[in-house]
Order: C-alpha cells, then structure tokens, then sequence
C-alpha cells in the first residue's frame, strides 16, 4: 500500500487543534476530507505533533496511506486546491517506504515562540504573537534558557492532563533572542510532553519582566512542581517549525 509524506504550514486560529474531534473543526479533519475529495479514498493521517488550539505550523509532518498510486506533485497539487479556503498549506509530497511513521520516526522537532513586545497591540500579527506590553530582557531570559538544557524532569512546565509516561525530555536546544519589537524563543528535542514549550516560555517572560532571575527559573525546574510554574504563555505565538528524520 502506497505511503506518502506531507509536509504542511497552517494557521492553527480557526482550528481545535490537529487532533480530529466530534464537533470542532480541527486540521486533521481538513486534511482527511480533502484527501478523500481529490482521491475517492477514506484515511487516516498521522502528524508528527498534535499542536494544541491556536497553534501554528510552518513544517509540521503527516504521512497516510492510499490504495492506488500517485504522483506525490498531483497529491500536493488536489490537495492545494480542495483545501481551500482552509489556511492550510501543503507545501511538500513525496512517497516514502512504508516503515516511515511521521511522528514516531521522527528525531527532532524544532518549536519557535514569537512574542511581540511593544505598547502597541498588534494588527497584522493578530492571532499569531504574544501580545506582551511590558519591556523584556531578551538577554536575561537567553541566560535563563541555558540553564535547562540536557535531560532534566521537566514536570514543572508539563500540563495536568499530558499522557506521556515519563516527565524525563532532553532539551537539545534552548535560545532567546530580539528581533526588533519581537523577543523569539527556540527550542529543540526528539519530544516534548504537553504544553511544555508554552510553560517553559511563560516563566521566561517572568525573567524578561524582572520578577524571577534566571536562578528562580532553573529552581522551578528542579522543583519538579507543576505549582512553581509560570502562566502558560497563550497558543497564539507558538509555531512547529521543522521535524527532522
């Protein structure tokens, strides 16, 4: 059976997220009825990260199977059109041997946070930054970013309801820098559990703010105490932006 790989950019605003569900319009189910609009065939896709609602993808992975053949161009081609005028983008097809699995092949995934801070709301970044009006210091919060590299319990910044079996992840990469009037957040690992980016940078804007040095972060860490967390930081700013395999 023909296996073949997606890889999407979607504005996560009008959706409950990827996940498919009964009666919110999710990603999932875009995609699932455009495949079987171009192809006369009913599938599940898998994504390499289910993003939460409001989240946003330049380069989130999906991989399905169908019964026939086809050209990977003319799937991303129909899929292009019968999408529309969802904001989802496919912007590569391609065929894959059928061992490939998009989220459990997967050994990198790449997240990006952008928070927009300035007095000034934003207009054509609506739905799509932090809004955040009081000055941050991108510096102290990078410092604070290093502190957490390597493997760690990273319970503090998992969400109550994350179904992971283990609170354990190794944060590869872990950065704060300005750019202009946005203060962007990266960061990098083989998995992260449930909301963990949007917790981690939620308590970075505490560092920004000046109410927590980057030591008061690092001891939220080790506290292991989903309590000692800062506010989630809302879905609006947080981007999957590339799976590596």
């Amino acid at each position: 059976m023909p296996r073949y790989k997606l890889t999407l950019e979607y504005d996560g605003s009008p959706f409950k997220g990827w996940q498919r569900q009964a009666d919110q319009p999710s990603v999932q189910q875009a995609l699932e009825e455009a495949i079987a609009r171009f192809s006369g065939e009913t599938v599940t896709t898998q994504a390499a990260g289910r993003t939460d609602t409001g989240v946003h993808a330049l380069g989130q992975v999906v991989h399905f199977n169908l019964e026939r053949e086809w050209d990977p161009f003319r799937i991303r081609e129909a899929l292009n059109y019968h999408l529309r005028p969802d904001p989802i983008a496919v912007l590569e097809s391609e065929a894959v041997d059928g061992s490939f699995e998009a989220r459990f092949s997967a050994t990198a995934r790449h997240y990006e946070y952008r928070i927009l801070n300035r007095r000034a709301p934003a207009a054509l970044e609506k739905n799509r930054v932090w809004h955040v009006a009081t000055p941050l210091d991108a510096d102290a919060m990078h410092v604070a970013a290093q502190l957490i590299l390597g493997r760690h319990d990273f319970s503090t910044f998992r969400a109550a309801e994350c179904q992971a079996n283990s609170p354990i992840r190794t944060l590869d990469h872990s950065a704060v820098h300005r750019e202009l009037d946005h203060v962007v957040v990266t960061a990098r690992a083989r998995s992260f559990l449930h909301h963990q980016v949007r917790s981690m940078v939620g308590s970075l804007k505490l560092v920004g703010e000046g109410k927590w040095t980057p030591a008061d972060f690092l001891a939220a860490l080790d506290a292991a105490d989903r309590s000692r967390c800062g506010p989630l930081a809302p879905p609006d700013g947080l981007y999957l932006t590339k799976v590596v395999y």
